[in-house]
């Protein structure tokens, strides 16, 4: 991709939010892949809780993983003051860390948040961590909204995938 940063490592990610206790929902085109979506991603889409306590777990981990804010001119990152009143003030931070590029979206595009999402989230065991990640049709439901080029591609692969899947409790 050339943005300059480490390859996505989506393991240190994981393995390093679940050290730090962070409730959060995994979402975007890497939560899709856990349901056999095909395309390829260059970053990790994160939902978190925006309770006082977890944004200062966030934070720590976001530390840890030295995180910098992500731009395409400055794609190697720019210092971020990584504290829980800094995350507050951005409803989406953009970044890179040690562990590869990391979107955190407290309110994805067509969603409330964290509240929204978690109670449909389906959990999978990755990396002996239990990984929460948005339900496909609730990540369907935000690339409608979002409405980029790139996700009006993916609906149309979701919706597919929709399709194709048995009806619930059937397998």
């Amino acid at each position: 991709m050339g943005d300059g940063g480490a390859p996505l490592d989506p393991e240190a990610l994981i393995r390093t939010f679940a050290r730090h206790r962070v409730q959060y929902v995994l979402i975007g085109a890497l939560g899709a892949r856990m349901y056999g979506f095909p395309r390829v991603t260059a970053d990790a889409d994160v939902t978190p809780d925006r309770s006082p306590a977890n944004v200062e777990r966030l934070a720590a981990a976001l530390r840890e993983l030295e995180a910098k804010i992500y731009t395409e001119t400055v794609p190697e990152g720019l210092a971020f003051d990584c504290t829980p009143a800094m995350l507050a003030r951005a409803e989406t931070w953009n970044l890179t860390t040690r562990a590869g590029r990391l979107d955190v979206a407290f309110l994805p595009a067509g969603t409330a948040g964290y509240d929204d999402l978690a109670p449909r989230a389906i959990h999978f065991r990755v990396y002996d961590v239990d990984l929460a990640v948005a339900r496909l049709e609730d990540i369907m439901r935000s690339k409608i909204a979002a409405d980029r080029p790139r996700d009006r591609h993916d609906v149309l692969i979701i919706r597919e995938m929709l399709t194709r899947r048995p009806p619930e409790g059937k397998t």
